[in-house]
């Protein structure tokens, strides 16, 4: 592939690099350009918030530009602009992310909301503390925000990657969450646990639906956390098949899950016969994303 060439006009204010970059990246149909090459150009400066637009009149200093020019020419040629910076807010933390881990997006959030809402619920303050483990953890955001918004739960988290764990580890040792990992495929490593609580946002993608997918997602992001099979149901199912590994089932059990697959999944939990209630919660557009099993 050709390599892609940014080179940042000289003797520019923050602002005119600002116009430059984005313009360039609008040109090269890359989407949300201003947005991109505000984030670059802010991770560039190390500067955020009202800080930036102070500094927009301010000369570009010369010794950041090769920086930028890089990270443009990387976010023009599809690099994900959270993979370039290194990190994605989630739940308002900061959380290292690379190409090993999927990018946490908004709408998990409303999966950890649901899981704290409930894992209330199922728990009156006579019990003792809950037990929750967290299903392809990858970038450790699910399992590290309850644990720090939870923090009577105790958290357990696994990934089949463990270059996915590696970077999971290091976001809760830097967000000070105590949450212990263990490698293996869904809830294998859980075998002869217990737990009160299992959270999973597994692959959900169809295999056929992937190529079809945003470039920045398709290329760039790991496959392993994309592609749930035929029709992106496996994970779903395989988890059902473990359940005997645990000794007794989970009372509360949350799913993350594709557009149209809420039916199916909640489907796979009443067959599964374990839960008293299973809901279902939108996303922020009213789309059901989440599937939950409740045992009061």
């Amino acid at each position: 592939m050709k390599r892609t060439i940014f080179e940042l006009t000289p003797q520019r204010s923050i602002r005119e690099a600002f116009v430059e970059a984005s313009s360039f990246l609008d040109a090269m149909r890359v989407m949300e350009p201003q947005r991109n090459a505000q984030l670059l150009l802010e991770h560039v400066l190390g500067l955020s918030g009202t800080s930036y637009y102070m500094a927009l009149p301010e000369p570009f200093p010369a010794e950041c530009r090769h920086a930028l020019e890089e990270a443009i020419r990387r976010k023009a040629e599809g690099v994900p602009a959270q993979y370039i910076i290194g990190e994605q807010e989630f739940y308002g933390r900061p959380f290292e992310v690379t190409p090993a881990v999927l990018i946490p997006r908004p709408e998990t959030e409303l999966l950890v909301e649901a899981v704290l809402k409930y894992g209330q619920e199922i728990a009156p303050r006579s019990e003792a503390r809950l037990k929750a483990i967290d299903i392809g953890t990858g970038s450790g955001a699910i399992a590290v925000t309850l644990a720090l918004q939870a923090p009577s739960w105790d958290l357990l988290a696994s990934d089949i990657s463990p270059e996915a764990l590696e970077v999971a580890t290091r976001n809760a040792k830097q967000l000070h969450a105590n949450v212990e990992f263990r490698q293996g495929n869904l809830l294998e490593p859980f075998a002869g646990l217990a737990p009160d609580i299992l959270v999973s946002n597994p692959p959900y993608i169809p295999a056929e639906d992937i190529e079809g997918l945003q470039p920045e997602v398709r290329d760039y992001e790991p496959r392993t956390a994309l592609d749930g099979g035929r029709d992106g149901l496996n994970p779903y199912r395989i988890m059902m098949a473990q359940l005997p590994l645990l000794t007794a089932p989970p009372r509360l059990i949350a799913f993350e899950l594709g557009m149209g697959q809420a039916g199916d999944v909640a489907e796979l939990l009443r067959q599964a016969g374990h839960w008293q209630e299973i809901i279902t919660v939108p996303d922020l557009a009213g789309i059901d994303r989440h599937v939950l099993g409740i045992f009061r």
